[in-house]
This record gives C-alpha cells, sequence and structure tokens, in this order.
C-alpha cells in the first residue's frame, strides 16, 4: 500500500477556527480568562459542541491571535501532504464581535501568506455565514470577499432548517462578482435541504450533503448538475450525526455517481488529519488505493484553484497512483 502522507491532496471543508492547536488554544485561553481547553468528540449533540465552538472563538480576539492560528493550519496541513486548501472562516461574526469588520480576516490572510511562504502549501479562504444571522452580514461578507482575491467563496453554515431564500439576492451578486458558493447542507438536516442549497443557493459544492441519499430525485440533481459533495466522515461520526465510520454513506454517495470529495471540517475536535481521514477510508471501509487517488482528484477538480496549480496536482496524484 501507498504511503498516504505522500498522496497530493486537496482539503476543501475545515473551519479554521476548529483547526487551532491544543498548546494554542490553551495560551490564548489563559491570556484572555477563557476557560476552555482543547477538547475531542464525541460530543453528546451538535449544541454542546456549538457552544464548545463559542468558547473557543472566544479566545481569538487580536490579529496576532488570528495571524498565528493561520499560519500553523498552515503548517498542519502541508505535514499531511496537503498541497492546497480552502479554509473556512467566518469573517463577519468576527468583525462584528470585536467591533473591526476588517482585521480578523487581514490577520488571517497575513498568516496564511507567512505559512505558505514557509511551509510551501498553497491556500484560499472560503468566507461562511450561519443561515439564522441577518442577511446583511452576509452582504458583508460579500463585500469582504470582494475586496481580497485569496476569498474564492462564500457559504451559508448553521441551521439547515433556516431557509435561503432570504439570502437569493446575495448569492444571485456573489454569481456575479465572481465569488464562489459552498454551502451546508444534508449534515443535520434531510435531502430537501440540499436541493435548495443548489437551486436557491446557487451552490458550487455542498458541504457535507450526505442525506440526499434520502430522495432518489435529489441524488438525480446532484449528479445531473455534476455538483460535488464535501465528505467529512469523522465529524459526523463525532457529531453524533452518523452512528460509526464502518456505517459511514459515503460508499453509497459514490455508488450512486455522485462526486465525492474528502474532508475533516473540524479537526482539533475529531482529532483526525486529512491523512487520517484517508486511512481511515483505507481501514474502515476498504478503499483501495485507486478509490482513494480518485477522491484526491475529485477534490483538485471541485476547488477553485487556478487552472495551473489544478493541474500540477492532477499529475501528481496519478504519479502517486502509478507509483509501487
Amino acid at each position: 500500500m501507498r504511503d498516504l502522507a505522500t498522496l497530493p491532496k486537496a482539503h476543501l471543508h475545515v473551519h479554521l477556527e476548529s483547526t487551532v492547536r491544543a498548546g494554542t488554544l490553551a495560551e490564548l485561553a489563559d491570556h484572555h480568562g477563557v476557560g476552555v481547553r482543547a477538547r475531542t468528540g464525541p460530543f453528546d449533540d451538535f449544541t454542546q459542541f456549538a457552544a464548545h465552538n463559542g468558547q473557543v472563538r472566544d479566545c481569538l480576539r487580536r490579529a496576532e491571535d488570528f495571524h498565528r492560528i493561520a499560519y500553523e493550519f498552515c503548517a498542519e496541513e502541508a505535514a499531511q501532504g496537503t498541497r492546497y486548501a480552502e479554509v473556512t472562516f467566518t469573517a463577519a461574526a468576527h468583525g462584528e464581535r470585536l467591533s473591526d469588520p476588517d482585521m480578523p480576516l487581514d490577520a488571517v490572510l497575513s498568516g496564511l501568506a507567512a505559512g505558505q511562504a514557509a511551509h510551501g502549501i498553497e491556500c484560499r479562504v472560503i468566507v461562511d455565514h450561519p443561515r439564522k444571522r441577518p442577511v446583511e452580514r452576509l452582504e458583508a461578507s460579500l463585500r469582504l470577499a470582494t475586496k481580497h482575491p485569496q476569498v474564492v467563496a462564500i457559504g451559508m453554515a448553521g441551521a439547515e432548517d433556516y431557509p435561503l431564500t432570504p439570502f437569493a439576492a446575495v448569492f444571485r451578486a456573489a454569481r456575479e462578482a465572481g465569488i464562489g458558493l459552498v454551502h451546508h447542507a444534508g449534515e443535520c438536516c434531510g435531502a430537501p435541504s440540499v436541493a435548495e442549497a443548489v437551486t436557491v443557493g446557487l451552490a458550487d459544492r455542498i458541504g457535507h450533503g450526505f442525506r440526499a441519499l434520502d430522495d432518489p430525485e435529489v441524488v438525480a440533481l446532484l449528479r445531473d448538475r455534476a455538483t460535488p459533495l464535501e465528505a467529512c466522515p469523522s465529524s459526523n461520526v463525532a457529531l453524533g450525526l452518523v452512528e460509526s465510520l464502518s456505517s459511514h454513506p459515503l460508499p453509497l454517495l459514490l455508488d450512486a455517481g455522485l462526486t465525492v470529495t474528502l474532508n475533516t471540517d473540524i479537526p482539533s475536535t475529531t482529532g483526525t488529519t486529512l491523512t487520517g481521514e484517508y486511512q481511515l477510508l483505507r481501514d474502515e471501509l476498504g478503499f483501495d488505493d485507486d478509490t482513494l487517488a480518485t477522491l484526491a482528484t475529485n477534490a483538485v477538480d471541485a476547488s477553485f484553484a487556478p487552472a495551473a496549480t489544478k493541474a500540477a496536482l492532477r499529475q501528481d496524484i496519478a504519479t502517486w497512483r502509478a507509483g509501487s
């Protein structure tokens, strides 16, 4: 079997606030007086995870805090053989919380630039927005995205039962501005949330999306539009959304002819790296190296990476696949 750490990877679904190293979190928590420490799942429910995640976010207050976690993200990803990453960051919410709309994203982009230079990885940013928050904040996210070429997409997160229709005009504006759209759907709610993300949300990709399997018509919609899914198996298990890795529906998504990518989502919570996710598919689901290389190639193809980056990664994955 080939070494999965050397498989060239693209990482498309990972939340920056859920990548903070345990030691870094302890230092920031002590400095800011927040009573939180690193914790791995499982959680009792999504609400319990959200409360913990809120405490982690409260440890991010200064530009140097955001710069540090972005830099360390690059180091961690590069060590896993990730060559290209699109990291999700709730920029407008942090800016609103800290009464400085630009500082959090500026600091993250600075940290990513330093991390890319030091560790030989290429990174872009997706700015996300909780569905229950005002449309005006999503508009602020779009303004931030259009100011920075490194921001490739905006997307909706949070309560999937909250409708996307109020945000439709912002989605159209993003499309016109050349900003991608990547929405969480089909994680906590069923297939209708996936269909809505595609039709109303104009999604280029779907975060999670595995509950599309509940409705053959939604599966057909995804297949016909070639909309990629961002599978995050360890996250789904840690948050109690799937019983176990061995019962994860990822193989069924592939059998249905859907384009699937592999991601970590919340690695500091699951304790699993991107290489670890690939290893789990090998160990728990019996995926062979050809299938794992296909997942890696899917991520490259589904990314917003420049054409030259995609071409280089495809070639290097093919070389890994052909190795012995």
